[in-house]
């Protein structure tokens, strides 16, 4: 007999608020059910997070959830409700942006893909991503090593700190041209340097050195506001974009749109050592509980993180898993009796799952 493991994975389950809870269990029956036909084993740990912590524990981000989270192969987090939470003195931490800055998450790779049967605005296909700077910027809980970014000296004056860095800046850079290279090599670097002369400037110059050393891939420079336009004007134009924090966080929200909307858009919070997958959408509190959520985001995100995690280890049963259920969902959201209500179907969160689920099982 063999004495051959098969490989393994750990993943945090952490469900959010919201939504959060029903489409974390449809992604954790699509990861279970493609492990099993990939040829590895998945332990999934829980913890809880946002409004249900706080009620239980006084915090939306218990400390012990950092602790597992590190000690984890990988985080699948559901959308927080951060907007309904209390001050941060009174237990309101923002999840999502406490795991970005303590994991040192400062890659939010966000692809914006089009699919086939399923309508666009502008009719227009599209395939890129959005590589967007996570660790600083105008955002006020990644600007200060105490305390937030914002602040009023008077109650009739309220400023807001940018933090831009010459490290953060060239690993972003590099992160984007490196991904790019392995797509349709052309990088697109998006700023507001004539007015942001200072911070997008040493932005700029970080990006201009790391492409210097891919003189394969192409490489263009575009304003944000012409860029919001010129996506909407032609959005194939563009492969990998690399950008700021907010200007990130607002044009791969736009190119999400463009390709079909939100509910299909997946995304990667990625760093050296910790990766957590994370749905673009928010966590929907007029959706919960119905069984109408699409999880076609955190899926996909999720999709991204085996193939991260197989990268890492060299195990290319990960990556296997990630192309098996994109192909599946690209299949789900191309007949619309396999979709959900926001694309015009039918299908309830645990039906999509279920189907799902059996396809990549090989049984329907």
């Amino acid at each position: 007999m063999s004495d051959h493991q098969p490989p393994s994975v750990q993943l945090l389950c952490l469900d959010g608020d919201g939504i959060g809870p029903e489409i974390t269990q449809a992604t954790i029956h699509i990861i279970t059910a493609a492990a099993a036909r990939c040829g590895f084993d998945v332990d999934i740990r829980h913890a809880d997070i946002g409004l249900t912590a706080l009620q239980q524990s006084g915090t939306t981000f218990p400390d012990n959830v950092l602790e597992m989270a590190r000690s984890c192969d990988g985080i699948i987090l559901g959308p927080v409700s951060h907007n309904d939470y209390p001050p941060v003195a009174e237990g309101g931490i923002n999840p999502s942006g406490s795991l970005r800055k303590q994991l040192d998450l400062y890659a939010n790779i966000r692809p914006a893909k089009s699919f086939e049967g399923v309508a666009t605005p502008c009719g227009i296909p599209v395939d890129l991503i959005v590589v967007r700077e996570n660790t600083e910027g105008f955002y006020a809980d990644r600007s200060m090593s105490l305390g937030p970014g914002e602040f009023m000296p008077t109650d009739d004056l309220a400023l807001s700190v940018r933090k831009v860095t010459r490290d953060a800046s060239l690993r972003i850079a590099r992160s984007a041209f490196e991904l790019a290279a392995q797509r349709r090599s052309k990088v697109t670097a998006v700023h507001k340097a004539n007015v942001l002369r200072v911070s997008d400037g040493l932005f700029l110059e970080c990006v201009r050195n790391v492409g210097a050393e891919f003189p394969n891939v192409e490489y263009e420079e575009q304003l944000v506001d012409a860029m919001a336009a010129l996506l909407i004007r032609d959005a194939g134009a563009f492969d990998v974009i690399v950008t700021t924090n907010m200007f990130g966080d607002i044009l791969s929200d736009e190119a999400s749109e463009l390709a079909g909307g939100l509910g299909l858009a997946a995304s990667l919070n990625a760093g050296e050592k910790f990766a957590v997958a994370q749905a673009q959408h928010g966590s929907a509190p007029s959706l919960a509980g119905q069984n109408k959520a699409n999880p076609c985001s955190l899926i996909g995100s999720a999709a991204m993180l085996l193939r991260w995690i197989g990268v890492r280890r060299s195990e290319p049963c990960f990556g296997q898993a990630a192309q098996m259920i994109d192909d599946v969902m690209a299949d789900m959201v191309s007949q619309p009796e396999t979709r959900t209500p926001d694309l015009n179907g039918t299908c309830g969160t645990d039906v999509f799952a279920d189907i799902f689920a059996k396809r990549l099982s090989g049984k329907s």
